[in-house]
């Protein structure tokens, strides 16, 4: 059975979206690609070839260049003005919600598009006003291409106003904790529900066989660059190990981060050390931030983030804790139902190739609740969320294990909450969510043995 991971392709779709160039460039060259038309039907229509509609605009070389000297001035000059105030605001922002609100805010699609439709806008208008010029049956002035220079400030207009509209909303904190828990949801998605490939039978040594072995006389591969962690494409080092018949043991998972020169994995035997760490470099990638590709705890940690924030003295808002303890509840449910981690990853011919770092639900649960509960001591409004997100995710575990995780993070809340509250009607309300915790953990360990 080996797992099938996102491929290096989509690892790139995230990369390319989490940028302010892509969109804008593609706009500009179907910008330059409208202009060769347009030009070309303006040059037919000024040797006769073929005429004009009446709505086209006409006049004459100098009012032609006014126009568009003053199409491209006032669209460079608003672009300019709307995204630095944007930046402002979101950096003002970002001091109440943390520094990664400005990755999100360069990946949101409609800040790329605004930013394309200007520029885009801004480079037509001066194709068109360079195409201005004498010709043998007299001045060139491209009419259709002035027009449908008109017609583009109008969408730049249209496009304006919505992003006006967008970047108010997007910045509003329910929208902004929403976002990021689609994003969660959406990488849960790709990670867990690609399935398994059987390959019908297992052969070679065992798991923990090889293990054994690569502690005994396994030799060490470097890291060749300093960095976080950002993808690992598994079944290029299934090819990697098979070549040079060996296993490689990893030691980091995506999201962790590794030192140049510090040992990324182990290889047995190790006599296939040298060829794996000549090849290991095209089979992860590292860089300076964390991304949503393989790292599920990048957007718990966002949310996590957000809510400690929000619990510290100096902002004080319990409800914005309260809306991410219910969105990372969400995300926890259907990780919880779907989390099944292999980490064994095999050739053709079933053996063992690859062992991957080993993530636990535990860990999962553990960066959802820990520094949330935390941070909200003394306050029994932050324990029952909690306790009411355990209740919720318990009721889609599936096995012992997650059962006891979500039991310890509900006993550690009681014993914080007997702590730290010293009204008796706040700790019998927090009592009563510990119990339903409990309640649920228990009928679904007798459904199980059922």
């Amino acid at each position: 059975m080996r797992r099938r991971f996102p491929r290096p392709s989509e690892w790139r779709r995230e990369s390319l979206r989490t940028n302010l160039w892509l969109v804008p460039t593609v706009e500009v060259l179907l910008a330059v690609g409208l202009f060769a038309v347009t030009y070309t039907l303006d040059r037919a229509a000024y040797r006769g070839d073929v005429s004009l509609p009446s709505w086209v605009n006409s006049g004459s070389p100098d009012a032609a260049r006014q126009i568009l000297t003053a199409i491209a001035a006032a669209v460079i000059t608003v672009v300019t003005l709307v995204f630095s105030i944007t930046i402002v605001a979101l950096t003002l922002t970002s001091q109440q919600f943390g520094p990664r609100m400005l990755r999100n805010f360069i990946r949101d699609r409609g800040t790329q598009l605004t930013l394309g439709t200007f520029v885009a806008t801004f480079v037509y208008a001066v194709l068109a006003l360079g195409s201005i010029g004498h010709g043998r049956g007299g001045d060139f002035v491209p009419h259709l291409s002035i027009t449908v220079a008109l017609g583009l400030v109008l969408v730049a207009l249209g496009v304006l106003i919505y992003f006006i509209h967008h970047i108010a909303k997007s910045i509003q904190l329910p929208e902004v904790i929403a976002s990021i828990a689609r994003d969660l949801s959406a990488a849960i998605d790709t990670e867990l529900a690609s399935g398994t490939v059987d390959t019908g039978f297992e052969g070679g040594p065992s798991e923990t066989e090889l293990l054994f072995r690569i502690e005994e006389s396994g030799a060490p591969v470097p890291a060749p660059r300093t960095g976080y962690l950002q993808f690992v494409a598994y079944d290029a080092l299934v090819d990697i190990a098979t070549q040079a018949d060996g296993v490689i043991y990893l030691l980091y998972r995506p999201g962790h981060f590794i030192v140049e020169g510090f040992t990324l994995a182990t290889v047995w035997p190790a006599s296939a050390a040298t060829d794996v760490t000549r090849a290991m470099a095209r089979a992860h990638v590292t860089g300076p931030n964390r991304t949503l590709t393989q790292d599920l705890m990048f957007a718990i940690d966002q949310l996590v983030e957000i809510a400690i924030r929000a619990l510290s003295p100096a902002v004080n808002d319990t409800f914005t804790a309260l809306t991410c303890i219910d969105w990372l509840s969400d995300g926890l449910c259907k990780l919880t139902a779907r989390f099944h981690p292999r980490r064994v990853h095999r050739d053709r011919d079933g053996n063992v190739r690859v062992i991957a770092a080993d993530v636990s639900y535990s860990r999962f649960v553990e960066r959802a609740f820990d520094k949330i509960r935390q941070a909200g001591k003394g306050m029994p409004a932050v324990m029952i969320r909690q306790l009411d997100a355990l209740a919720k995710v318990m009721a889609s575990a599936t096995a012992s294990e997650q059962r006891a995780a979500l039991l310890e993070q509900a006993d550690m809340i009681w014993r914080l909450c007997v702590e730290s509250v010293a009204e008796p009607f706040d700790r019998d309300d927090v009592r009563r969510r510990y119990d339903v915790v409990r309640t649920v953990a228990g009928n679904q360990e007798r459904a199980r043995s059922g």
